[in-house]
């Protein structure tokens, strides 16, 4: 693509090829565990210094209520950030399924078209082999009568 293009957007290069969108989601992720990492050490020191804060007349757990709020909701950013890279490795996944399951959608069309190709023109059976003739000697064997009516002239034992 041409960059000088009205319509050019260098995420539709992304877009279109699995391993870029994986990398690219990667990156992305690699930036945001950083900025996670810098929200912890914020959150951490904030929670020291809030819970240090006492006014005058304060007893022991008043800072520590007043400082509830301000940890929750930066715990509350920690989650969602935490959510959101796991949505992102997710994604990548979900990205490369997509293009296999196109892959394996024209496989899976032409088997079901000779499938039912099959179904309508079922193969001819060939006919069963002559039976011995009377005069024909018959193996005992495995191939010898299969019940006690079959035997003919033949005693059982």
């Amino acid at each position: 693509m041409n960059s000088n293009d009205a319509n050019y957007s260098p995420l539709r290069d992304v877009a279109q090829s699995p391993e870029a969108t994986a990398r690219y989601l990667a990156d992305v992720q690699r930036v945001l565990l950083d900025i996670g990492k810098n929200l912890e050490t914020l959150s951490i020191e904030t929670q020291v210094h809030l819970r240090d804060t006492h006014v005058e007349g304060d007893r022991w757990y008043h800072a520590r209520l007043r400082a509830m709020p301000v940890e929750r909701a930066l715990g509350n950013v920690l989650k969602n950030l935490k959510n959101l890279t796991e949505g992102l490795e997710k994604s990548a996944y979900k990205r490369r399924a997509h293009d296999e399951a196109v892959v394996n959608t024209a496989k899976e069309r032409k088997e079901k078209e000779l499938e039912k190709q099959r179904k309508k023109n079922p193969p001819v059976l060939q006919a069963a082999p002559n039976p011995p003739q009377q005069g024909a000697q018959q193996n005992s064997g495995y191939s010898g009568p299969t019940s006690i009516y079959d035997l003919g002239k033949r005693e059982s034992a």
